[in-house]
């Protein structure tokens, strides 16, 4: 064998289409494994619920316990769930980090994506900081490189272009054609020249973002103590 044959690359990695279902379900064990690591890994019933609020979720959703069920046996076919077994209760956790070979900061964007859709940069860095601290831009950006590298996610628009909508990279070509011709549509209609205020304006956004997120958390927060209170009396 020449050494030109021994260290020929292997062809680029190709990354499967998941359902909106699969998607979901996903988004929640990673999120919640970051959020809320004392209720995890996930009973079923929990996942169902999760896959179910309204809140950091786009679009909601109405999962039945049954369908969740399918969902993670799907999931674990493809080996990106475990069941967890012993316990009085069957709880499930994610593969995540093994399978698609990320670190902290790239699951917490990717698990974003999977659980609200396409974002701006400035919306990604505001979501995903919830899971893993983003800083600035910057590091989002350092962030987002290998994941576009290998596919994991996908610009819908020109890199670096204000407006531009960052997805994750498990769409149907058929929703990813959809996704991309929005995106051209919402850039053909925005303004060519920023607004002399649009810095402040972004940053008074942002933190508008914040502020709601945490009001989002904490009754999440709220909810969950409702839902624990039984258990503890």
């Amino acid at each position: 064998m020449s050494l030109e044959t021994q260290t020929t690359s292997p062809p680029p990695e190709t990354w499967p289409v998941l359902s909106a279902l699969d998607r979901r379900i996903l988004g929640v064990l990673v999120e919640k494994a970051k959020t809320t690591p004392d209720t995890y890994p996930l009973s079923l019933n929990a996942l169902a619920t999760g896959c179910n609020q309204k809140s950091n979720r786009d679009p909601v959703m109405n999962v039945e316990e049954a369908e969740a069920d399918d969902g993670l046996a799907s999931l674990q076919a493809k080996g990106l769930v475990i069941k967890i077994t012993g316990g009085r209760v069957v709880r499930w956790r994610h593969q995540l980090y093994d399978r698609w070979q990320v670190n902290k900061v790239e699951l917490a964007i990717i698990a974003e994506l999977l659980l609200r859709g396409p974002q701006t940069e400035g919306e990604l860095r505001t979501h995903a900081s919830r899971m893993e601290p983003i800083d600035d831009l910057e590091q989002l950006r350092q962030a987002l490189r290998p994941l576009a590298e290998r596919k994991r996610i996908v610009m819908l628009g020109p890199e670096g272009r204000r407006g531009t909508l960052i997805a994750h990279g498990f769409y149907t070509p058929q929703e990813l054609e959809v996704l991309q011709s929005q995106q051209g549509r919402a850039s053909e209609a925005s303004p060519a020249t920023p607004h002399p205020a649009s810095a402040r304006s972004d940053h008074l956004a942002a933190l508008e973002a914040d502020l709601q997120q945490v009001k989002r958390e904490v009754a999440e927060l709220r909810q969950l103590v409702e839902e624990l209170r039984p258990r503890v009396q």
